[in-house]
């Protein structure tokens, strides 16, 4: 492992431990070249995932960049850190068990939808907002009117 404050590879591992909920372990490492101290984490991966975007570009799947986008949406929200990892975590495992290594990244975002529908309607609602690229007031009165009929059909 390279050390990231010096760039030297003999970085020795001083402590492993399992991740909470076992699905990565921590790896607590010391570099003998400058001395520093830094955690790693290792994490299984089924496979190499590739979004397809919507206008056909192919990038590699950004695990942080789902984690950012998901903890954007929960800022401010009542949720725990180990919640936003097990939600990350789950959206992954879905991804990669789905058993196409291409994947559209409509998909990706219908995933997160759907979760944070689940965990909680503000996060939703903002993730919404920018996934469906809202411009006006009149996109939020029409999808917040779409999600109250879903809630109660005998609202309208």
């Amino acid at each position: 492992m390279r050390c990231p404050f010096c760039g030297q590879d003999d970085a020795q591992v001083k402590d492993s431990r399992p991740s909470e909920d076992g699905s990565a372990i921590r790896r607590r490492r010391f570099c003998g070249s400058c001395s520093q101290r830094f955690t790693t984490i290792e994490r299984v991966q089924l496979r190499e995932l590739v979004v397809v975007k919507s206008d056909a570009r192919r990038v590699p799947f950004d695990r942080d960049k789902l984690a950012r986008s998901i903890r954007i949406a929960l800022r401010k929200r009542p949720v725990q850190e180990e919640r936003i990892d097990r939600i990350v975590n789950s959206i992954v495992r879905k991804l990669e068990s789905s058993g196409d290594s291409d994947v559209p990244s409509k998909q990706i975002g219908e995933l997160v939808m759907e979760t944070l529908k689940e965990v909680d309607d503000v996060a939703y609602v903002r993730f919404a907002s920018v996934y469906r690229n809202f411009r006006e007031a009149k996109d939020f009165e029409h999808f917040l009117g779409e999600l109250t009929e879903k809630v109660d059909p005998q609202a309208v």
